[in-house]
């Protein structure tokens, strides 16, 4: 342990020799930890918010028929669950499930008597489940749904109630397919209208009660089960158990249905991968080439310490260790830069522009995450180590003599 404190203190003595060189090369490391950990906190926090969005959409486990995630309708609800009341009581049962959620899906017209447009309607359980979509749902006139079947209410998307010209209390017709293959019309008032930020959603997007959709659709089916968990680190381990208690139904999880998040997911990881490769690469050469110049500086050096029977290895470990400090005083000013950025961005919030396909922005945080400033610091000092060594090598073992001749 104390030779290697000497060595360390040796060569912390050697990069304050040159100390501009130093500071520049301490600043690339700096800079490039920065960066990969803001754009990689940027990205996690992405995906957590899309992961957030697609489960309290779906719930995190999705139990179906085989056929409801693999084939088409021919008739509403062909597919659909029945003796929902048992399934759920079942559900419920298991430790990790904190709320199960039946969802109608369906499709038709939506009529003010002048003007009729597609709908693609949901019939949902409306206290929790606006509850559960809570952020990524928002009210923007009216109320809630009542649930009750006796008085029909639908909550409109934004752009399809102003397509419609219908207002909290306006009277409109939904005009949909039953199970048996008839039409069926209901008339229904508006409670309210939201949007969901995405305007192709919400120029079609319908909620009603669950009660509401079967009157409509003439069934007592729903089309699937959301079982929502206790959190997300649990859904592996329910789903296995759910899909072994519920066969011969099917528990999909919510990234399978999830395609948005996927997409977004693979795009991002290429992108913020090839600026990783970009970042380390520039910190690669920039140390490399301040480390060639300190040692051709001291070539001379080098060989007056070879003459007094200093070993390579004792040289490349000096030399790899100074490497190892700038990298590692860089690492570390630029985790601490990127922290203060980070919560600085919480204390003080900035939002982003919509992005395409989308009427609404969205907060800028970066994710701060334990491992992910590890890794990066870590790999940004064995990166600088390992460009010393890689430069230091043909140097210390060159020939004394030449050495100590060297100009």
């Amino acid at each position: 342990m104390n030779g290697l404190w000497m060595w360390l203190k040796f060569a912390w003595h050697n990069c304050l020799r040159n100390r501009r060189r130093s500071l520049v090369t301490a600043s690339i490391a700096m800079l490039g930890t920065e960066a990969i950990l803001l754009a990689g906190g940027f990205a996690l926090f992405t995906y957590e918010s899309l992961a957030q969005a697609a489960a309290r959409d779906t719930g995190h486990l999705v139990l179906g028929t085989p056929a409801h995630f693999s084939a088409d309708e021919d008739m509403p609800l062909q597919h659909g669950l029945d003796d929902v009341a048992a399934l759920r009581s079942a559900l419920l049962a298991d430790p990790a499930v904190r709320a199960v959620l039946p969802r109608v899906v369906f499709s038709g017209l939506i009529s003010n008597g002048d003007k009729t447009a597609v709908m693609m309607a949901q019939g949902v359980e409306p206290d929790a489940e606006f509850a559960v979509k809570g952020p990524f749902l928002t009210v923007q006139s009216g109320t809630l749904l009542a649930g009750d079947a006796a008085q029909p209410q639908v909550l409109l998307g934004a752009d399809l109630a102003r397509s419609l010209k219908a207002t909290p209390g306006s009277s409109l017709t939904l005009l949909a397919s039953t199970t048996e293959g008839a039409m069926n019309a209901m008339d229904v008032v508006v409670a309210g209208t939201f949007s969901t930020g995405v305007p192709d959603v919400d120029k079609r997007a319908v909620y009603t009660s669950v009660p509401v959709a079967q009157q409509l659709l003439a069934t007592q089916r729903v089309s699937s089960l959301g079982v929502f968990l206790d959190r997300m680190e649990s859904i592996a381990a329910a789903r296995e158990r759910l899909a072994q208690q519920f066969a011969p139904l099917q528990v999909q999880t919510w990234e399978q249905q999830a395609f948005f998040y996927r997409s977004v997911r693979d795009l991002y990881n290429r992108i913020f991968g090839a600026l990783g490769v970009v970042i380390v690469v520039i910190v690669v050469f920039v140390v490399t080439n301040a480390m060639a110049m300190a040692v051709i500086e001291r070539t001379r050096e080098i060989g007056t310490l070879r003459a007094l029977g200093t070993l390579p290895a004792q040289l490349l470990r000096s030399l790899g260790l100074e490497g190892m400090l700038l990298g590692g005083a860089g690492a570390l000013a630029g985790a601490l830069l990127a922290l203060a950025v980070s919560v600085l961005l919480y204390v003080f919030p900035v939002d982003m522009p919509p992005p395409p396909g989308r009427s609404v922005g969205y907060p800028l945080n970066i994710s701060i995450h334990p491992t992910l400033y590890l890794l990066t610091m870590g790999a940004m000092v064995v990166l600088t180590l390992l460009a010393s060594l890689w430069v230091a090598r043909k140097t210390v073992h060159m020939p004394v003599v030449d050495a100590l001749a060297h100009t």
